[in-house]
């Protein structure tokens, strides 16, 4: 007797296009998934750029009028929501889905179909947040939201509740994606693979997922308080209907300041790989440099009120908050000493990638020293809402996780594509990105401590600030000129289309195991795993008793394992399609199972997304997505693993 599994009516058919635009609306293909959030990450952030521009133009002079007050407070808002939500946030997750299943040796996350929703989700949340821009109604309160600023009382229109609205998907989004890592990592590591094996980046990368699952929920109860309170006539934040609006601000922190480590911590995963590879070493000291980050983590849920100093919480909160802002900075100083003892009696290669890394300690270190600063009440009540503040978080956020991910670009841009990006152009890319920010935002500490509010669209010509924003509006632009290069860069390097190998840098961790781009499965076999940096013993066995001793590991040579002491790159180790050099299809792996697509995530995306339309709008609207969110729902839930025609591959 046989049964017949229960189907959900479809539409239309399973996809199975292998190119073409819906072989990307229906993918599950984590590699195709990170290129998607990279891609709508890169636009919102020129987006984000061009608001900080007009900005600058702005604030170049004194008394201008190039945009008004309720235009610039919109500008301000976006710009930060987008950088922080829109760019920052995904950029690091198209890393995490293009890396994490390659570092440690899977054919793919745990849940691809859940990955492909997370994606589209973020899409149509992103697009609500900024459909402000097209009704004339954009968010204008803050990328913190303050109520009771950000109340229906105080801002009456709709772009606050599109913030609040298009944030609470944003999180729906951050959350699966978050789930996911997390099973992949303690799940389908590869055979030997212990979590003290794991590479650096796939690390952080388990941390920050961790914080987003336990931080973004707390945005979501804030969101819904001030969406309710904004649609419905509730007074969460409002102080007439008994509500506190300092309530708004201990939620927001306590989700806001670990959310600053979500933002940061895949960098310094970057850089951690980074760094051994150019300068021919293993990452010094890296049980430490895995703990500081765990400890980061830990201790970033006891910081955030200061972020309050000024609010008056008294002299125990403010000193208790003052000892776990100065005690935070430690495992943050661990990791940069061992960075710099990495690089220490190196064989160093300044590229492109390299030179981004470096910067980033450098530009880190700075905003770390300013957020020391801030440790001390008294301090921070001459810094707090001035300038100073603004030079400080673009240090960590620009000239840290920003300059981080564009090392990370330039350093697996080859694994990615096939092919290189142009070294020359790289290099130019980053000088004028470096010199930019730097010309741009170092004037902001001094303007700030010269009391410059932060959030105002104009000053007096007789304040003395003139000279310091306009030179701060052309270190902007210097920055923006270091963009278009990089997009030039990418044009001119498709063009060259300069071919890679597998292993273009010598590299130490198994994503440069497999060919360059990897295939759809990843790798021919599931890799067998001995050491940390096991693809460069390998390669390298005689380098095995360096660094384990003359012990029981020194006799532990990997069995068929490639020497080559000359790292040019005509004459890396070869390795194509598979693990440890396995050509693709010796393994026969057209019987490898992998997930089918399926174009119920973006559906059930859909669905969300006119949920989130009807409440800026008419219940009505609700109603009407009811059928395709249960259609997208359902019809996931009964799809089959494998249609009986389709041959898994």
């Amino acid at each position: 007797m046989t049964t017949k599994a229960l189907t959900f009516p479809r539409l239309f058919p399973r996809p199975k296009a292998e190119w073409g635009i819906w072989s990307w609306i229906g993918t599950v293909d984590h590699k195709r998934i990170g290129t998607l959030y990279g891609i709508t990450a890169f636009i919102w952030f020129l987006i984000a750029g061009i608001e900080a521009l007009l900005m600058r133009i702005q604030l170049s002079s004194a008394e201008n009028t190039f945009v008004g007050p309720e235009t610039y407070n919109q500008l301000f808002t976006m710009h930060g929501t987008t950088m922080v939500f829109l760019v920052i946030m995904p950029l690091s997750a198209a890393f995490f889905n293009w890396l994490i299943p390659l570092q440690i040796g899977a054919r793919d996350v745990a849940f691809p179909r859940l990955n492909a929703l997370s994606f589209w989700i973020f899409l149509i949340g992103s697009l609500l947040i900024n459909a402000g821009w097209v009704t004339g109604d954009a968010p204008n309160g803050g990328w913190f939201g303050y109520a009771p600023n950000s109340g229906i009382d105080y801002n009456p229109g709709l772009g606050m509740t599109y913030w609040a609205i298009g944030l609470n998907l944003l999180g729906v989004a951050s959350i699966a994606a978050g789930l996911n890592f997390i099973v992949t990592i303690l799940n389908m590591r590869a055979p030997g693979m212990s979590m003290f094996k794991l590479p650096v980046f796939t690390w952080m990368t388990l941390i920050t997922s961790i914080l987003i699952v336990l931080a973004m929920p707390i945005l979501a109860v804030a969101g819904i308080q001030l969406q309710t309170d904004r649609l419905y006539g509730t007074n969460f934040f409002n102080p007439l209907g008994g509500g506190d609006p300092v309530m708004w601000q201990h939620i927001f922190w306590l989700f806001g300041h670990p959310e600053v480590y979500i933002l940061i911590l895949p960098a310094m995963g970057i850089v951690s790989e980074v760094l051994p590879t150019f300068s021919r070493k293993p990452l010094f000291g890296y049980p430490f440099v895995v703990f500081a980050g765990i400890v980061i983590a830990f201790m970033g849920w006891f910081v955030w009120s200061h972020h309050m100093f000024t609010v008056g919480l008294g002299p125990a909160a403010n000193s208790a908050f003052t000892i776990s802002t100065m005690l935070i900075g430690v495992p943050t100083g661990i990791k940069i000493f061992n960075w710099i003892a990495t690089m220490w009696r190196g064989n160093i290669r300044l590229n492109t990638a390299m030179l981004f890394s470096i910067s980033f300690i450098a530009m880190f270190t700075i905003g770390g020293l300013s957020g020391i600063m801030h440790a001390a009440p008294t301090a921070d009540a001459q810094q707090q809402d001035t300038y100073f503040i603004v030079a400080h978080f673009h240090y960590v956020l620009v000239g840290g996780s920003l300059l981080g991910i564009f090392s990370g670009i330039y350093y697996w841009w080859p694994k990615f594509t096939g092919w290189y990006l142009n070294e020359k152009l790289g290099i130019a890319n980053w000088a004028l990105m470096f010199i930019g920010f730097n010309i741009q935002f170092a004037p902001l500490h001094w303007v700030g401590l010269d009391g410059m509010p932060r959030r105002i669209y104009t000053y007096a010509e007789n304040m003395g600030w003139e000279g310091t924003n306009l030179l701060a509006s052309i270190g902007g632009f210097i920055l923006g000129l270091g963009v278009l290069i990089f997009m030039i860069n990418l044009v001119v390097s498709r063009i060259q289309k300069r071919v890679a190998p597998a292993d273009p840098w010598d590299g130490r961790t198994l994503e440069w195991s497999t060919s360059s781009p990897p295939p759809p499965h990843d790798f021919d076999e599931i890799p067998q795993v001995e050491y940390r940096d096991d693809f460069w013993f390998k390669k390298y066995p005689e380098t095995i008793a360096e660094y384990y001793g003359h012990g029981e590991h020194d006799q532990t040579v990997p069995s068929g394992a490639q020497v080559d002491d000359d790292t040019d790159e005509e004459s890396m180790p070869v390795v194509s399609g598979g693990a440890y050099g396995h050509d693709a299809g010796e393994h026969g792996h057209d019987k490898i199972h992998l997930p089918d697509m399926s174009y119920y995530p973006i559906i059930l995306a859909i669905g969300l997304g006119i949920f989130g339309i009807g409440f800026l709008t008419h219940w009505g609207v609700i109603i009407a997505g009811a059928p395709v969110f249960i259609w997208g729902l359902f019809g996931w839930s009964m799809e089959p693993v494998n249609d009986p025609e389709t041959k898994t591959s």
